[in-house]
C-alpha cells in the first residue's frame, strides 16, 4: 500500500512540473520498473535453483518476447537546419536628386512593370532653367551661324568663330545635363513587381539614399541558412535536398542547393547554404521560417535496430538475442559496437550478423540464460 502511495506521490509532482521535467519523471519511473523486473528475474532464478537442488522442479515461467531477424538494408542519417525565405528580386527605391514628392502614382499592393513610373518630384526649377538655357541655346546657335558663315568667307578672327562654336556646344551640354536631372526627378520601377511599401507622402521631401517605396517580386525566392562548419565535407551545389515550411505544413518539395558558402564565418563557425525556388502560387512571403534537411551519411547493407533495445553496462553497450539450447529459446547477452542513430534507429557495426534474432519487446524482462517465447 505504501509503495502504491508512494508512485502515486510522484506521478502528482510530475504533473505538476513543466513538460520537460514530467517526461524526466516518467522516463525515471520506466527505468525503476525495468531495473526491479530484472532483479526480481534474477531472484526467481536463483529461488527456482534453489527449489530444483532442493528435490523439486517449480513451475518455470518463460518470458513472452518479441523478435527482430536482421536483415541487411539501407541506413540514412539526416540533419536540420533553419532558414529563411527572401525575394530574389527586390529593390528599395529612393530619388537620384533631392526633391519634393509632387505625385505618388502607385498604392500598396499594386503590381507595377519594370520601368514603370512610380512617383514624380517638383521639376518647375529645373524646367524654367531648361527653357533659359534653350533661350539662350538660340542665341549661341544664331551667332555660331552667323559666324561661321563670315569665317567661311574669310571674314573676322579665328578666335571670334571658336568662340562662338565653344558658346553653342557649351550651351548643347547645359541642356543634356539639365534634360538628365528633369528624367532623375521621375522615379521609376527597376523590376517587375509588387508595391509592398511606401514611406513617404506627397509634399514631403525626397532625397538620395532615404527610402521612397519598396518594389518586391515573390515569382522567384531563395532560402538562405547557416551551416555548421563541420558539414562542409558533405554539403555541395547541386545536392538535393528536402524543404518544408512550418506555417505551410501541406508544402513539401526537393531542391537543389544552389550555393554554398566559400569563407567559414568566424563567430559562429557557420557558412551560408543557398536554395532557390519557385514561389507555390504566391503562397510563401519573404522572412517566413523554412526547415531544410541535408543528407550527411547512407549506407546500402546496414544492420539496424531500435535503438531503445540498446543497453549499457561497465563492458559497453549489449543487446539481448534468442539462441535455441537443447530445443530451448534462451535469452543470450551480445555487447555490440553501435554507430549513427537516426528516427530511433541505430546502425550496429559489430557483434551481430544477419539473421541473429534481436529482442525488441520484452527485452526488460529477460537476463541472460532466461528462456523465453518468441511471440
Amino acid at each position: 500500500m505504501r509503495k502504491v502511495l508512494s508512485i502515486a506521490i510522484i506521478i502528482l509532482i510530475a504533473a505538476s512540473c513543466d513538460p520537460v521535467d514530467e517526461k524526466e519523471a516518467v522516463k525515471s519511473q520506466i527505468r525503476e520498473y525495468k531495473d526491479e523486473v530484472v532483479r526480481l528475474n534474477i531472484k526467481i532464478k536463483e529461488l527456482e535453483q534453489e527449489l530444483a537442488s532442493l528435490g523439486e522442479t517449480g513451475e518455470q515461467f518463460i518470458s513472452p518476447v518479441t523478435i527482430d531477424r536482421l536483415q541487411e538494408r539501407p541506413f540514412n542519417h539526416y540533419f536540420q537546419v533553419s532558414g529563411n525565405v527572401d525575394a530574389v528580386e527586390k529593390a528599395f527605391i529612393s530619388p537620384e536628386i533631392n526633391g519634393q514628392v509632387k505625385e505618388i502614382l502607385v498604392e500598396e499592393g499594386d503590381h507595377v512593370k519594370k520601368g514603370q513610373l512610380l512617383a514624380r518630384l517638383n521639376t518647375s526649377i529645373t524646367e524654367n532653367t531648361i527653357q533659359e538655357i534653350k533661350t539662350q541655346q538660340e542665341m549661341a546657335n544664331t551667332l555660331y551661324e552667323k559666324q561661321k558663315q563670315l569665317w567661311d568667307k574669310n571674314i573676322g578672327s579665328e578666335v571670334q568663330y571658336l568662340q562662338a562654336k565653344n558658346n553653342k556646344e557649351a550651351m548643347e551640354s547645359k541642356l543634356l545635363t539639365l534634360q538628365a536631372q528633369l528624367d532623375m526627378a521621375y522615379v521609376k520601377s527597376p523590376i517587375n513587381g509588387i508595391v509592398d511599401a511606401i514611406f513617404i507622402e506627397e509634399g514631403e521631401l525626397a532625397m538620395p539614399g532615404f527610402q521612397l517605396m519598396q518594389v518586391i517580386n515573390l515569382n522567384k525566392l531563395k532560402i538562405s541558412s547557416n551551416v555548421s562548419e563541420k558539414y562542409l565535407p558533405v554539403i555541395n551545389k547541386g545536392d538535393v535536398v528536402e524543404l518544408t515550411f512550418p506555417t505551410f505544413p501541406s508544402i513539401e518539395m526537393k531542391v537543389a542547393v544552389e550555393r554554398t558558402g566559400n569563407v567559414v564565418n568566424l563567430g559562429n563557425r557557420t557558412f551560408p547554404v543557398e536554395l532557390r525556388i519557385d514561389n507555390i502560387d504566391g503562397q510563401l512571403k519573404p522572412n517566413i521560417l523554412a526547415l531544410i534537411t541535408f543528407l550527411d551519411f547512407n549506407e546500402n547493407n546496414a544492420l539496424i535496430i531500435p535503438s531503445i533495445v540498446i543497453k549499457e553496462d561497465i563492458q559497453g553497450e549489449y543487446v539481448y538475442i534468442v539462441k535455441e539450447v537443447d530445443g530451448k529459446a534462451i535469452a543470450k547477452k551480445v555487447y555490440i559496437t553501435s554507430g549513427m542513430s537516426y528516427n530511433d534507429e541505430t546502425m550496429i557495426l559489430s557483434g551481430l550478423n544477419p539473421g541473429d534474432q534481436v529482442i525488441i519487446e520484452g527485452y526488460s524482462l529477460v537476463t541472460a540464460g532466461t528462456e523465453v517465447k518468441i511471440i
